[in-house]
């Protein structure tokens, strides 16, 4: 998966700090080899658990099975009605950006994390990466789908699984120098798990 940062980063990239905000398990999945890319790149970055889904033995044996350094923070938000849930998020998650001034913060699908995160990076000013953008089921019924419009709307960076996204994001009027075709994250993560039990076989 290649991620383009614009010239509006006004930096290099190796001077990136990177915020990641992830609440369920696909999205430490979907993050992994995101996480293992800034790991290989010795980029700056830490990681804030929402702990939106939450079981304290599976979260330990995703980010052990995955070799990935646990979050540097831990909310402990778990499960409340979609507007207790997200503002709470919304609250801490600010604090903590405040706190570490990222360059960019990444968030990933369409999950009241999601868009906790991207909501707390826009009011503060910092830019958002939003992965796996650009999906649509055209039923605003779902709370997904209210997540993943706002958030595509107000994100800085739109990383899409294809084209049929950017269609759809250009259809929305969405600039194009705003979107990145760069696959879907679960490929990726499904190739890098081979590999790791490859090597430990």
């Amino acid at each position: 998966m290649s991620f383009a940062f614009n010239s509006s980063l006004k930096r290099g990239y190796r001077d990136l700090k990177i915020g990641i905000v992830l609440g369920t398990r696909p999205e430490i999945i979907k993050f992994f080899p995101i996480i293992r890319l800034l790991e290989n790149l010795s980029l700056s970055y830490f990681i804030i658990h929402t702990h939106q889904h939450y079981d304290k033995n599976m979260d330990a044996d995703f980010f052990e099975e995955l070799e990935i350094p646990k979050p540097k923070y831990n909310l402990n938000i778990g499960s409340h009605t979609h507007g207790k849930m997200t503002g709470l998020m919304l609250m801490e998650i600010e604090s903590i950006l405040l706190e570490e001034k990222p360059t960019i913060v990444l968030v990933q699908g369409d999950t009241n994390t999601t868009l906790a995160g991207a909501l707390a990076a826009s009011k503060i000013h910092v830019q958002i990466g939003h992965v796996e953008a650009g999906l649509r089921s055209y039923d605003k019924t779902m709370p997904e789908e209210i997540n993943r419009i706002i958030v595509d709307h107000i994100s800085d960076f739109l990383f899409v699984p294809n084209k049929n996204q950017t269609n759809i994001l250009r259809k929305e009027g969405i600039d194009k120098s705003k979107i990145f075709v760069t696959g879907n994250t679960i490929v990726d993560a499904v190739y890098l798990a081979q590999q790791l039990l490859l090597n430990k076989t």
